[in-house]
């Protein structure tokens, strides 16, 4: 008799912690701190290439050159304007799309930008592209991050309007 009283005290235990386990595993947002952490790791350890310089010139035609490799390749995930303009899932990513206008991206170097669009970036969704575009595109990319327009100035990519 004990043995049953054990056995079902034992299941019910058992299936008890298995609840709270399931029922309290839930992710909340990173705090301030974790976000620290992680920015910094992203700058000084994951993200290589600080010292390379871009071999493009910084100007209009290097910009618009840029933006026309931007808008074939980044518009899916970072909309038209680079600032997530009419993307519907940028928020909802875990971790969130980034506005490439924001202090966290633009207070990369050059060629770690050209690194992260070369390999990605982990953790997150951005894809490598190294060997899908040539250098010159990364580097006009690289140009047109430096020179982004206004939020929602380019209106949302034509792939989400429809």
């Amino acid at each position: 008799m004990w043995r049953t009283v054990f056995s079902i005290l034992g299941a019910v235990l058992l299936f008890s912690l298995l609840l709270v386990l399931f029922v309290s595993c839930k992710a909340d947002p990173p705090g301030k701190g974790e976000i620290a952490v992680m920015n910094w790791t992203k700058h000084n350890v994951l993200v290589h290439s600080k010292g390379q310089k871009n071999p493009l010139r910084d100007n209009a035609a290097g910009v618009a050159d840029g933006k026309e490799a931007f808008s074939h390749y980044c518009v899916a995930c970072h909309g038209l304007d680079g600032q997530n303009t009419g993307v519907p899932f940028a928020a909802r990513m875990s971790p969130p799309v980034p506005s490439l206008a924001g202090h966290d991206v633009q207070s990369y170097t050059d060629g770690q930008l050209k690194w992260i669009i070369d390999y990605g970036i982990w953790p997150s969704g951005m894809p490598g592209s190294k060997n899908t575009l040539s250098d010159d595109e990364i580097w006009s990319i690289v140009l047109y991050i430096r020179h982004l327009p206004p939020a929602g100035s380019l209106g949302e990519p034509e792939m989400y309007t429809h």
